[in-house]
């Protein structure tokens, strides 16, 4: 059970874990050495990758209820983000859908170019980079980059992945 924050309102279970992905997600290194566009759809593409690796991570665990709360976190953030931007309160449901939907196919790619079922350069060309020309010694960072982070996330016990400590 999480404290109250300062508010009064308890702290969502997933909250640590969330402000964690976005965090390395955000890292000047995505968007310097991986080439990652550094606009709106860039950091989203970033984000949607660390929480989907996050997400492979946690599935392994049978943490199901756990990547709900993520996930709820993450639906917040981009409603949040999208009425910032001006996006209108008729088309911020619909946006998010579509954002959820980009999630989980991500999730599929990865989970399959990660299993050694596709190459993971062209998972990430396709998701991360959205199709566009990428040079390829970014591609190539990127890709040491999400296979450093799945060691990484893989050493990691279930109970320091759930506190967000990544």
């Amino acid at each position: 059970m999480k404290w109250p924050d300062w508010t009064g309102r308890r702290t969502p279970p997933g909250d640590a874990l969330y402000r964690r992905i976005v965090e390395l997600a955000r890292s000047p290194s995505w968007f310097q050495a991986g080439g990652v566009p550094d606009t709106v759809d860039g950091r989203f593409d970033a984000v949607a990758l660390v929480l989907a690796l996050v997400m492979l991570r946690l599935e392994r665990e049978d943490a199901a209820r756990f990547s709900v709360d993520v996930t709820e976190r993450f639906i917040a953030d981009m409603d949040g983000s999208l009425r910032q931007m001006g996006i209108g309160d008729p088309t911020v449901g619909k946006q998010v859908g579509h954002m959820v939907g980009a999630l989980g196919g991500r999730l599929g790619a990865y989970r399959e170019a990660l299993a050694g079922q596709a190459p993971l350069a062209e998972a990430l060309a396709r998701n991360l980079y959205r199709g566009a020309a990428v040079d390829p010694v970014a591609l190539a960072w990127s890709e040491g980059e999400v296979r450093r982070l799945v060691a990484k996330f893989d050493a990691l016990p279930e109970a320091a992945i759930r506190e967000g400590r990544l």
